[in-house]
């Protein structure tokens, strides 16, 4: 028999943007608890891919902050996940089957993906691999948004089992 599931404790939002979504963000960029240090570093990620779709889009425009938040929002959207598969056992044989994903866990997951691709790069320094890798991601290239399609591509594969979600 399982436990009661925890609860989910309110995130503080981030000191520049007032965003919960940058706050859990800087909170999975950290690392052996310095917060300071992954704050600059996705502060700093983020001012990158704002001056860059500002010079690639040719506008002066007015709320930077705003802009910053909303433009964070377009970059996970094209990570995160709507379906993934999860193993079932049924009658011996297991089974991998298309279940749709929380909201919760889609933004886990895409931000846990962005971070992990981030990593792999070859750019010097975190600030730099992590604004490249947003930067991808808004273009719909990048590793983390072909973690997602290979997801998306595992669930239709095996949507023929979906009938199992429940049994």
């Amino acid at each position: 028999m399982r436990r009661r599931a925890a609860e989910k404790r309110p995130v503080v939002p981030d000191p520049k943007f007032g965003d919960e979504l940058i706050a859990r963000f800087i909170n999975v960029v950290m690392f052996e608890g310095k917060k300071s240090l992954a704050e600059r570093i996705v502060y700093g990620a983020l001012e990158e891919l704002t001056k860059k779709q500002k010079s690639a889009e040719g506008s002066e425009g007015g709320d930077a902050g705003g802009n910053t938040v909303v433009l964070f929002g377009r970059v996970l959207d094209q990570v995160c996940p709507t379906v993934e598969v999860r193993s079932r056992r049924v009658g011996g044989a297991t089974y991998q089957i298309p279940i749709e994903v929380a909201p919760h866990r889609r933004i886990a997951l895409g931000m846990r993906w962005m971070i992990q691709s981030a990593r792999k790069r070859s750019e010097k320094g975190m600030l730099r691999r992590l604004a490249a890798e947003m930067g991808d991601a808004l273009m719909g290239r990048g590793e983390a948004v072909k973690k997602r399609e290979d997801v998306h591509r595992m669930a239709k594969a095996n949507q023929a089992f979906a009938h199992y979600r429940w049994n």
